[in-house]
């Protein structure tokens, strides 16, 4: 059973909701990177979603975007968010690590040594945002042999006839976008969100985690009424992206705010 398969049976048991933070490797600095994402666990966190810098972003808002932006000044690459991972590792082995991303910096590692590089660092799942399910054989492949989830995305314009495919070609969880368009739009219509993830669960077993749009604790409660995890992103990209405090505030305050999201959830 995997990282992220036990997490999900032990919140089941405990009748709680996950609760997901994402954030970009090496932003606002690499150095402090694995700190924040031990606070970030000691604040609540469930599972881990860290976003590997990529030129083009295209699933990102700007918030996320300079997140990228600033990550890549500081030459932070795929490998780098491993040995990241690594490190983290050497004093958190439980804790689910996501690792979301694009195809391309995986597709010039290689499916067989990204595969293989990931679970040696201790990376639980994988979401590739520009990958589509009728071209993911080859990659779903080298991760089930290493014990690696294919994580996917649905999102409100997905056609009805593709939710069986993806949830075909997906383990670990189902990922649901909540609102059309980019990380950070908007406000979220929980309605709307209960009756696409009841969709999704008639066609799959997988607890479905919502994301995009999910900004503060009430934001998050809301959705993690209707929903089996909660991912938050952008607000807490954001944070980190503060220039008008010091890298130490940015993260406190980032890891504060992943705190009142977990109470609220």
């Amino acid at each position: 059973m995997s990282r992220i398969q036990a997490k999900w049976q032990s919140l089941h048991a405990a009748g709680r909701k996950a609760v997901i933070p994402y954030v970009v490797a090496g932003d606002p600095r690499p150095d402090v990177t694995v700190s924040l994402m031990h606070e970030l666990v000691a604040a609540g966190a469930d599972m881990l979603e860290l976003g590997v810098p990529f030129s083009d972003p295209m699933a990102e808002g700007p918030v996320i975007q300079k997140g990228h932006e600033r990550a890549l000044a500081h030459r932070v690459s795929l490998r780098s968010c491993l040995a990241t991972i690594a490190a983290f590792r050497e004093s958190d082995a439980l804790t689910p690590i996501i690792l979301m991303g694009y195809a391309n910096p995986i597709e010039r590692m290689g499916y067989a040594m990204f595969a293989e590089a990931a679970a040696q660092a201790g990376v639980d799942g994988l979401i590739t945002v520009d990958l589509p399910p009728e071209e993911v054989e080859t990659v779903n492949a080298e991760l089930k042999k290493v014990g690696i989830d294919n994580i996917f995305l649905i999102s409100p314009t997905t056609p009805n006839d593709r939710i069986p495919l993806i949830t075909s070609q997906a383990s670990g969880f189902i990922y649901y976008v909540s609102l059309k368009g980019v990380t950070g739009a908007a406000n979220i219509n929980t309605q709307e969100v209960a009756a696409k993830v009841q969709q999704i669960k008639s066609e799959t077993d997988l607890p479905v985690a919502v994301g995009f749009g999910i900004k503060d604790a009430a934001s998050a409660a809301a959705v993690a009424s209707v929903a089996d995890g909660v991912v938050v992103g952008s607000a807490l990209v954001s944070l980190l992206g503060n220039e008008d405090k010091t890298i130490e505030s940015r993260c406190h305050d980032a890891v504060a705010l992943l705190g009142e999201i977990r109470s609220g959830v």
